[in-house]
């Protein structure tokens, strides 16, 4: 079969491998379209834990059944899915356990004609959803969910900052915390995005890259019961002072790295919750595609290019150039 493989820091290519055979328990399934996470530049830089070459990236993917290991139903051959890539999560839905990995590594992912992963981790394809838009739901959806859902637990009426829009995580969290009822607001650097995310429901917005506007959003919003972050970095003091009295940050990235400082007194004395969260639960990742099936959710495709022009998907994700998922078009 074809595959994106990844034999040295930043350096890729299109190899022929030989096909996945199922193991006991495991499904193989002919992708249809994978799609790009910011973990899997990372891989590619070299810069990830656990690092290995060569090694064949993707995380998110979508296609059909091809064939199933021992002590798997095979009723599954020939049906449509989406793959859940939050591997061996454990036993435990306050936090994933000590085996607990990410599909594209170590296990080989998605951008291949074939993948194969546990029968367990595999969800029919929502009806309403093509196979690109597919593709961009399961890493996405899961980490957008288990942020709003979950650990914030945003409600209807609360106000919501979602920072950094244009990202595939952060737009999901914006259609989640709309659909919730929430009055959501967007931060980012462009003012396009910024446009596009109230196009999709946000109230409004602010461009972080301006003098002031932290103060600013404050004024104009009256503060948030919920900080969704997937940033960190120098503006991450900048959302708790966003925060009001008894609300919560949620952090799922450090695109931007660790935090600046910050006087923890405005943490303890207003009463405000600073929450972790990384991708989530088997129960999580059902409960998020019955919600996105039953509300006819869609993610947001940016652009959608052939497995031939993975070069090209990753750049575009280098530059920061999309709004939504980048989806790479596996099978025609």
């Amino acid at each position: 079969m074809r595959a994106i493989q990844f034999t040295a820091a930043n350096e890729m290519k299109l190899a022929t491998v030989p096909d996945p055979v199922p193991a006991a328990g495991e499904a193989v399934v002919a992708v249809k379209a994978a799609s790009l996470n910011h973990r899997d530049a990372y891989i590619k830089a070299g810069v990830y834990a656990g690092v290995k070459w060569p090694c064949i990236p993707g995380s998110d993917g979508a296609g059909v059944v091809a064939a199933v290991g021992a002590g798997v139903d095979r009723a599954w051959v020939g049906r449509e899915v989406i793959i859940n890539p939050s591997l061996d999560w454990g036993a435990n839905s306050a936090a994933q356990g000590p085996k607990f990995s990410i599909l594209g590594l170590p296990r080989d992912g998605t951008l291949a004609e074939r993948v194969c992963v546990p029968a367990s981790q595999l969800a029919g394809r929502p009806a309403h959803l093509s196979w690109e838009e597919a593709a961009a739901l399961p890493l996405g959806g899961l980490t957008a969910w288990r942020s709003v859902v979950t650990r914030a637990a945003v409600l209807p009426g609360e106000r919501v900052l979602i920072t950094g829009i244009g990202g595939g995580v952060a737009l999901l969290a914006l259609v989640f915390a709309v659909n919730h009822g929430a009055e959501v607001w967007v931060t980012s650097s462009s003012a396009d995005k910024l446009a596009r995310a109230v196009a999709l429901g946000a109230k409004d917005g602010a461009n972080y890259t301006t003098a002031g506007w932290a103060a600013d959003l404050l004024k104009r919003s009256g503060g948030f019961h919920a900080v969704i972050d997937s940033a960190g970095g120098e503006g991450f003091p900048e959302l708790i002072d966003l925060t009001l009295p008894g609300g919560r940050v949620v952090n799922y990235g450090a695109t931007r790295g660790n935090p600046a400082s910050f006087t923890l007194r405005k943490v303890f004395w207003r009463q405000i919750s600073v929450l972790g969260s990384t991708m989530g639960s088997p129960a999580e990742f059902a409960a998020m595609t019955q919600y996105v099936g039953m509300h006819q959710l869609k993610p947001v495709v940016s652009d959608v290019l052939p497995l031939e022009q993975a070069a090209e998907a990753f750049a575009l994700m280098e530059r920061g150039g999309q709004f939504g998922k980048i989806v790479l078009r596996v099978a025609p």
